[in-house]
């Protein structure tokens, strides 16, 4: 058997193929019918265990593989090395509705070999029941790809994948199951053992990734680790990935790079407004590093499971990822195919406060859950997500992960689009999340440990993942006694960053629809077009290495904003002013702090040789906008808390010094166009929201 499987093994990569320390033996587990979870590093191989084994098993007359993928762009890298091997493998996913009949007709009828589907597709009541349930007892072999996603003490812990449980426990015992992760220790292995089964058949190998040199540098703010990078990137051989943890970093550190001459391109899950733009996007992309016609793709996340381009010769981490797990995850996307591979960690003082909304911002907490559980039991009817979002003061993001919970635990169930209270009771795991916020931050402190480790950096990783055969690399730049590149940098390169950053402005889109009809003021989702602001800018982000910590510092310290951020102001709109036709400045009130804004916006228009009108006053206190968490409470909060006193024509720009939600200046905006204004144009000196990061 092992001979017909070498012969699969070379179809795949060539008369020379060999099959790897494991890989033989983690194929020959499946085909005897036993359920295998396969933890080996990244690069190893682990896809050629299960390629492999559905050939054989198509081959002895079994039924189709059925692979849980995390990822679209895995799934399509997966689909065309399957195809080496003669497997017909298909995809059921958001992006080929219209094939999905044809797809689940194949698969009844045993016309193809294997089906690619997310875990989120497992949720999907008419998939279970008129596909899944109907080929059950045929299934060949089911792979779970990242199995870590199973356990929420993994690093990477995705709810949708607790529906894979579900589907696992009403298979026949003797049906081949295969998980694969290069991302598990011991805590992670013994929680999905738990789940799975006590049969389950652990494989383990060394996880020590030979051709990766490490270096960990430390660098003060972005400017300096933005100056690095321009020094630095052209003498690393190839193209390879720049990891940033927010989608504006990305943005920023691309950017820059162009500017400076180097070719890289930003790569993040929401490229474009629309899904296929995105799709589009993040494919073309990704093959111009395949490529190499970029130096550089800046991504989140996620540019990561499943990414295999053998030769990426470098990838820097423009931050510190919050956890050795998931950073072992991100260098492992180098140095598969060649022999030397830098990764190179670079900290920035912004780090933390990134991690701890990452932290805080994970799991939804027992009263989140409490309050949509007694939304939804108050109305029999059922209740869409847009009728939740109005009763309780919970981001959208975490009112839908609070609702993903509760549906695969049974608590509430979905239809159509709305929720309703099943019969089951909820009994919260007070203590488990409380347990695995701690071992979030545990992990946080071990990374910080990590960068001054003076010891073996893959061995420092090795022995986090409870590698049995950990052992020191001999190519870190501890290992080799010294740095592989230089962590000094050019005043005059970070000065020009500085330059660059208090450059670059945000823009500030428009709101277009109200959160629901019963805020809208006259009764309408959308916004009519004469009432909507326009689009407007931002001088920074907020606290930023540019004009951000002089806002920081004007607001929380001083109590004043400082005449540079009224130049830079001006300089900034000085030109737009007279494109947008502006003929008079207003400011956003505060009762809190009421001369801020205003002095601000007094000194600007003075500068622009504009007039300043104080039309918009607070007809009562209201809380912060920061303190509400949807789109629901900050409109509703901004039409409490706003009115006009007086009324003036022509087109004005309105002044404040944070954006967030933007709900501010749509309902103020709104006011002043329902009065008479005319064209309304938004600028803030800082947006906060977009820092706290995304995929």
């Amino acid at each position: 058997m092992k001979k017909i499987g070498e012969n699969h093994l070379k179809k795949m990569f060539g008369k020379e193929a060999r099959f790897r320390n494991g890989q033989w033996e983690a194929i020959d587990s499946v085909l005897n019918n036993r359920r295998t979870l396969v933890v080996q590093k990244t690069g190893w191989g682990k896809s050629a265990v299960y390629f492999i084994a559905t050939k054989i098993l198509r081959e002895q007359g079994k039924g189709p593989t059925i692979l849980i993928s995390p990822l679209l762009s895995l799934m399509n890298n997966q689909i065309e090395t399957a195809e080496k091997l003669g497997l017909k493998a298909v995809t059921i996913n958001s992006n080929n509705v219209d094939q999905w009949s044809d797809i689940e007709e194949k698969l009844i009828s045993n016309e193809c070999d294997i089906l690619l589907v997310s875990p989120e597709r497992l949720g999907n009541r008419e998939f279970i029941d008129s596909v899944l349930n109907r080929i059950k007892s045929s299934i060949g072999m089911f792979v779970v790809d990242e199995a870590h996603c199973i356990s929420d003490w993994g690093h990477d812990f995705r709810p949708d994948y607790r529906r894979i449980l579900r589907i696992i426990q009403s298979l026949p015992s003797n049906m081949p199951l295969l998980g694969t992760t290069a991302t598990a220790n011991e805590r992670v292995i013994f929680d999905i053992k738990e789940q799975v089964g006590e049969e389950l058949n652990i494989l383990r190998g060394p996880l020590t990734r030979e051709s990766l040199r490490i270096q960990t540098i430390k660098l003060n703010n972005q400017a300096e680790r933005l100056a690095w990078l321009y020094e630095n990137i052209n003498k690393f051989n190839g193209s390879g990935i720049i990891y940033c943890l927010t989608k504006n970093d990305c943005n920023l550190v691309a950017k820059y790079l162009r500017n400076r001459g180097i070719d890289a391109l930003e790569y993040y899950s929401s490229l474009s407004k629309s899904s296929e733009g995105n799709r589009q996007l993040r494919n073309e992309r990704e093959k111009k590093l395949m490529n190499n016609q970029v130096k550089a793709l800046v991504a989140t996340v996620a540019l990561g499971m499943g990414f295999d381009k053998p030769d990426i010769g470098f990838v820097i981490h423009y931050q510190r990822p919050g956890s050795l797990v998931a950073y072992y995850q991100q260098i492992g996307r180098a140095g598969r195919g060649i022999e030397n591979a830098y990764t190179i960690l670079l900290n920035g003082k912004e780090d933390d406060d990134i991690q701890d909304y990452f932290i805080k911002s994970a799991f939804p907490t027992v009263t989140e859950m409490n309050e949509i559980i007694n939304a939804i039991e108050e109305i029999h009817e059922g209740r869409s997500k847009r009728d939740i979002l109005g009763d309780v003061n919970i981001k959208s993001g975490r009112v839908e992960k609070c609702l993903k919970f509760l549906e695969i635990d049974g608590i509430i169930y979905k239809e159509g689009s709305k929720y309703y209270r099943s019969v089951n009771k909820w009994i919260p795991n007070f203590e488990r999340g409380k347990a695995i916020t701690k071992l979030r931050y545990q992990e946080l402190e071990q990374m910080r440990e990590y960068v001054d480790y003076d010891g073996c950096y893959m061995r420092f990783i090795a022995n986090e993942l409870n590698d049995p055969f950990a052992h020191d690399c001999g190519k870190c730049s501890n290992c080799v006694g010294e740095k592989f590149i230089s962590e000094n940098v050019n005043r005059k390169n970070v000065i020009e960053a500085i330059r660059f950053i208090k450059g670059e402005f945000l823009e500030i889109e428009p709101r277009k629809q109200w959160p629901n009809k019963e805020i809208s003021p006259n009764g309408k989702i959308n916004i009519p077009k004469d009432k909507q602001v326009e689009k407007g800018i931002a001088l920074c982000s907020y606290g930023d290495a540019g004009w951000g910590e002089l806002v920081k510092q004007g607001k929380y310290k001083d109590h004043n904003f400082d005449d540079r951020l009224v130049d830079a102001a001006y300089n900034l709109l000085k030109d737009r002013i007279k494109e947008w036709n502006i003929n008079w400045i207003t400011s956003i009130p505060s009762l809190r702090r009421p001369t801020l804004v205003k002095s601000f916006a007094e000194r600007l228009a003075k500068k622009l040789g504009l007039y300043y009108e104080e039309v918009i006053y607070k007809k009562q206190p209201t809380k912060e906008q920061k303190t509400f968490e949807n789109s629901n409470m900050q409109a509703k909060n901004a039409f409490d808390g706003f009115a006009l006193n007086k009324v003036y024509e022509g087109n004005v720009l309105i002044v404040d010094d944070m954006v967030d939600s933007r709900w501010t200046f749509a309902v103020t905006t709104y006011l002043l166009r329902d009065t008479g204004a005319n064209q309304v144009y938004p600028f803030a000196l800082a947006v906060t929201s977009g820092s706290e990061g995304g995929k």
